[in-house]
């Protein structure tokens, strides 16, 4: 199985910590760029015919801010030309205010059957800080529009002013209105970004402020029912995300549109991050790409490893020989003993202990040569 991955670049205003390919001012270009990103898809689904794939995620930018049929004919094109499961879990990312019933009953038309909702934090001083284009009432709108559909909720913790009883009534808010999934991400000052200068005054919480932050919100999802099945997402049960997820266990995706990654058959590529240079390319009859390169040998395990460790199940010892056909205590023995007493480890896997899981990047880098 692999995935689809579609970057609508669009939004109303940029936040202030936004390090991504999104484009306030460029929205009068969404119908054309639509068209360039539908004969990208028609030209790439010949090589792509033997693949089955079994999500869609639509991220940007704000995919909920264009015209719902520029979506609506994209699943349309993608049901046409790709082998889809027919229990295909398929994203749309949403912000709070861009959304109501009309786009809802195109999105359900598309085939639309998870939402994830920009929430990032329940207080609109700091919402208005960041540049969000939406106040905690516009989520509860949102979450009562989306009332019987699964949806997950970002929210953001390391935030100028945000404190335990801050972040609590966030997680009390995405949960007691529906949210069945939680992504919670620290905040990282880009460079480039206005957010990184607050981060250079030294305005940004400290490391050990947002580790507390974050150990309240795993144990505080835990008593709601929440399992963290990877260093950043929580779900209840059965509602993990399954793109997500194929991300983590190193499987295929194929990505559209501008600053679009795809992993397929071993290389990995990315398109261009200028909606102009990508509308010049699929016009003049060209892919986007600006990177490709095949991973293989101890690159191709090594990331594996990398990617597996992020999540509370870790590294399976048979699939490892199976992916690769090599032993896994072989092939990192040499590693092994500086990280031992970090990790858990039974006779089938190997993972990292829920107390250190929040700093693996600290873990998995002594893993690298």
């Amino acid at each position: 199985m692999a995935g689809i991955y579609i970057h609508v670049p669009f939004c109303k205003q940029k936040c202030t910590y936004c390090d991504f390919a999104s484009y306030p001012r460029e929205i009068g270009k969404a119908e054309l760029y639509f068209g360039c990103l539908y004969k990208e898809m028609k030209s790439r689904s010949m090589a792509l015919k033997n693949k089955t794939f079994d999500t869609v995620y639509f991220g940007g930018g704000t995919p909920s801010i264009v015209d719902p049929k520029l979506i609506l004919g994209c699943m349309r094109l993608i049901k046409q030309c790709f082998n889809l499961s027919e229990d295909a879990e398929v994203t749309l990312e949403i912000n709070p205010g861009t959304m109501d019933r009309n786009k809802l009953r195109v999105y359900k038309e598309a085939g639309i059957n998870r939402f994830s909702v920009g929430l990032q934090v329940a207080d609109d001083g700091i919402l208005r800080s960041l540049n969000r284009i939406h106040n905690t009432e516009d989520f509860v709108n949102t979450a009562k529009i989306l009332q019987g559909y699964n949806f997950s909720a970002d929210v953001m913790i390391g935030l100028i002013g945000e404190t335990e009883e801050i972040l609590q009534k966030t997680l009390d808010l995405a949960v007691d209105n529906g949210a069945k999934h939680l992504s919670v991400y620290a905040l990282k000052a880009e460079e480039g970004t206005p957010m990184y200068s607050k981060y250079l005054n030294g305005d940004l919480p400290d490391e050990d402020a947002v580790r507390d932050l974050y150990d309240f919100t795993v144990s505080y999802l835990a008593q709601k029912g929440f399992n963290r099945y990877e260093v950043s997402n929580f779900a209840l049960s059965g509602y993990h995300s399954r793109h997500n997820l194929n991300y983590w266990k190193r499987g295929e995706y194929i990505g559209f549109g501008v600053a679009a990654s795809s992993f397929i058959d071993g290389r990995r590529f990315t398109n261009t991050e200028s909606i102009d240079e990508y509308v010049h390319c699929l016009l003049s009859d060209r892919y986007a790409e600006i990177f490709s390169e095949d991973i293989v040998g101890e690159e191709a395990k090594f990331e594996y490893l990398m990617l597996r460790l992020r999540t509370a199940l870790g590294v399976n010892f048979s699939e490892y020989k199976s992916t690769f056909g090599s032993d896994f205590y072989t092939d990192f023995k040499q590693k092994l003993p500086s990280v031992i007493k970090y990790m858990d480890v039974d006779d089938n896997r190997i993972k990292i202990k829920d107390e250190y899981l929040y700093v693996q990047n600290n873990i998995i880098i002594q893993f690298m040569d």
